[in-house]
């Protein structure tokens, strides 16, 4: 068999295969790694899908760490990390980019507890574009702290263009990602934990926030954090009490901002275990 005969059937079987379109293009795309710290970085691709007039793209910004190292959650806890900063400013036809946070974990240091994660992580971004006929070039600046002993800052600038119109299958890695992102009231999952009761003792001798959650099937594991607006600082709270799938947390406000600086003010709760993960707002009165 010559090998001329070999190219001409190699080049008629590609000839019969469907070509790729740019949407299905899209659903693979990822920019090569960018090595920081410790760490690297890069951006993908995701799934592009139509909301009636206003389409949805959802990319995702991957960090890697190597092996020890962590990176932060966007509240980095109590021992000073820095939260990952997504400047978003140098893209083309984009409307807005908002970045979704998978459920964290704690970890104990020696400095103090840490909010974050290991290994990788993966942040949602779901990308409107200002002329859904035309293609979005994201252009990204990624400023983020990873840490084994100690916190170190690293950067990434990343590109990448995503047609105009795709509707590609969402890669593995931001699907896993979107399913770890905490769910609000009426999206959630039976497993999710729900938040039972929240208190605010601000007047008293020992000022402090009681908040006691369900997480079905899952106590074990259970976790809870708390964030205030308005650059308002609320230290990590503490398990105190477990009764069945209830735990119960206290934040000492004594370590944090002016307790009265919280009145009338609305946190975001965050609770996360093994088997889901999910957030609810609260007002303190």
């Amino acid at each position: 068999m010559s090998a001329e005969f070999v190219l001409r059937i190699a080049a008629a079987a590609l000839a019969a295969l469907p070509a790729l379109s740019p949407a299905a293009a899209a659903g693979q795309m990822a920019t090569p790694w960018v090595n920081g710290h410790g760490s690297k970085a890069r951006l993908l691709a995701g799934t592009p899908a139509d909301e009636g007039r206003s389409p949805r793209i959802v990319a995702g910004v991957e960090v890697s760490m190597s092996q020890g190292w962590k990176t932060y959650w966007r509240m980095p806890g109590d021992s000073g990390g820095l939260p990952p900063h997504f400047d978003w400013s140098g893209s083309l036809n984009l409307a807005s980019a908002k970045v979704l946070y998978p459920a964290p974990r704690r970890f104990k240091d020696a400095a103090g507890d840490s909010v974050g994660y290991a290994d990788s992580v993966v942040f949602p971004v779901e990308i409107r574009p200002r002329d859904p006929a035309e293609p979005v070039e994201l252009r990204l600046s990624l400023d983020y702290g990873v840490c084994r002993e100690i916190c170190v800052p690293a950067e990434a600038r990343l590109s990448l263009s995503i047609p105009a119109g795709a509707t590609a299958a969402s890669s593995p890695e931001i699907a896993m990602a979107l399913a770890a992102v905490p769910r609000k009231a009426g999206e959630r999952n039976p497993q999710d934990p729900v938040l039972r009761k929240a208190e605010a003792h601000l007047g008293a001798d020992r000022q402090r926030l009681v908040l006691e959650a369900v997480f079905p099937a899952a106590a074990a594991s259970a976790d809870l954090f708390v964030e205030a607006p308005e650059g308002i600082y609320v230290p990590l709270p503490r398990r105190i009490a477990e009764h069945a799938d209830a735990v119960r947390f206290e934040v000492d406000l004594a370590q944090g901002s002016e307790p009265e600086a919280l009145r009338g003010k609305t946190v975001l709760v965050t609770m996360v275990s093994s088997k889901g993960q999910s957030e609810v707002r609260w007002t303190i009165e």
